[in-house]
This record gives structure tokens, C-alpha cells and sequence, in this order.
């Protein structure tokens, strides 16, 4: 049977955000090593996580935001738009990390459903010590039909109104990888068991400078 094309049937598809995922490459990840081994103090008082450590990082000479977020700024207001700009000022202002961290996650530690200060952030995964098959092998979760030991989501509305979810499962392969998002994007970060290591994140704000103009 044949069906005729409706010619006078447009789709519209909204406009809609949503992130970049970068691979970073070996100077940048050995850059952030360093940064972590020359930890400062205890972030823990400024975040949501439910876990026992945090640290300020210091981006020397602002290396990494000069070489890998600046770009992704520009990359993000390309594809989707400047969000920045909807921030009320009367002047054009530049983007600077506003703050830089290291997060130690041990076993059934999490970090809640939250957002972030700023205009974008950043989450890289530095070390994934567990794999999401395997951790969800456990009794609480091997039986359900959103198993979610050991996973990062963010949490979205669409255009009903429903509430959404696109989901990374913790595995090793995901070492190095870096996601770039509205810093108002909800996300949640869920627990792993039985494993002694600690899985290893970076994560980062970048606000609007308001003493300096473009």
C-alpha cells in the first residue's frame, strides 16, 4: 500500500539546551593531576555532596581556563547560545572560574539532586575505580528497572512538563571525560559499594567578571 506525503505537514521543533562532552587529552588531565596533588583547603562547606572530602584547586596562571574552557564557551554559545548574555548588566563582561575543586567520593557516599552557582560548570571524571554492570549486580538494584548504582544523571523538564533524565554509567572508560553544562542544569550524583578506592571528580564554576569590561 502506498501513502501519499503530507506536503502541508511542517514539524516544529523548539529550540532547546543541553551540554558538550569533551575527551581531554593527556596534557590536560596531567595538568590536573598536578592541580589535585597541590590540593588546597577543605570545599566541603560550599557543596550539596554527602562525601568526606573536598578541595580547592588553584588553575595556575588560569592555564586550564585559558586552553580548555574558554573554547568551550565559545563551542556552547555556538551550538546552543551565550547564556551569559541574559545575565542583566549594561556593559559586556568576561567569563572567569569562579571557583575549582576536587571532590574524593568513597562507597554509599552521593551528592543529592543539585545545581551550581554561575553561568556554566564543569564535572571530569578523574578516576572510576568501579563498573556499572557489575555494580548493579546487587540485590537493591539488580531487580529494578532503573538501576542506578554507581551513575551520574542530569535532570531535565521537556515540553510537557515531564521529568527527564539522561544518565553516564561509572566505568574506567570514562576517565578523562569532561561534561560542560548550564550551571542551573540539575544533576545527581548516585553511590557504588563495596569497592575501598575512592572515585575521583573535578568540577568548576564559571561566573561573569563584572570588574572588568570586553
Amino acid at each position: 500500500m502506498m501513502f501519499s506525503v503530507h506536503q502541508d505537514i511542517k514539524v516544529i521543533s523548539p529550540k532547546n539546551l543541553g551540554w558538550l562532552e569533551k575527551k581531554l587529552k593527556s596534557t590536560e588531565m596531567d595538568y590536573l593531576w598536578k592541580c589535585v596533588e597541590n590540593r588546597k583547603e577543605s570545599h566541603k562547606k560550599d557543596l550539596a555532596g554527602n562525601i568526606h572530602e573536598s578541595n580547592v584547586l588553584v588553575d595556575e596562571n588560569d592555564w586550564f581556563f585559558k586552553n580548555t574552557v574558554v573554547p568551550l564557551c565559545q563551542k556552547y554559545a555556538e551550538q546552543f547560545e551565550n547564556i551569559g548574555s541574559h545575565v542583566p548588566t549594561n556593559q559586556t563582561h568576561p567569563y572567569y572560574l569562579s571557583s575549582f575543586w576536587v571532590n574524593y567520593q568513597k562507597q554509599n557516599e552521593f551528592n543529592p539532586l543539585h545545581d551550581h552557582n554561575g553561568v556554566y560548570s564543569f564535572v571530569i571524571w578523574m578516576k572510576i575505580p568501579t563498573r556499572h554492570e557489575d555494580q548493579n549486580k546487587n540485590p537493591i538494584s539488580s531487580l529494578s528497572n532503573a538501576p542506578k548504582i554507581s551513575t551520574f544523571n542530569f535532570h531535565f523538564t521537556d515540553i510537557l512538563g515531564r521529568f527527564r533524565h539522561f544518565t553516564y554509567k561509572m566505568n574506567p572508560e570514562i576517565e578523562g571525560t569532561m561534561l560542560f553544562f548550564p550551571a542551573k542544569l540539575n544533576h545527581i550524583v548516585y553511590p557504588f559499594y563495596d569497592c575501598e578506592e575512592d572515585r575521583v571528580s573535578i568540577s568548576g564554576n564559571i561566573q561573569i567578571d563584572t570588574t572588568k569590561t570586553m
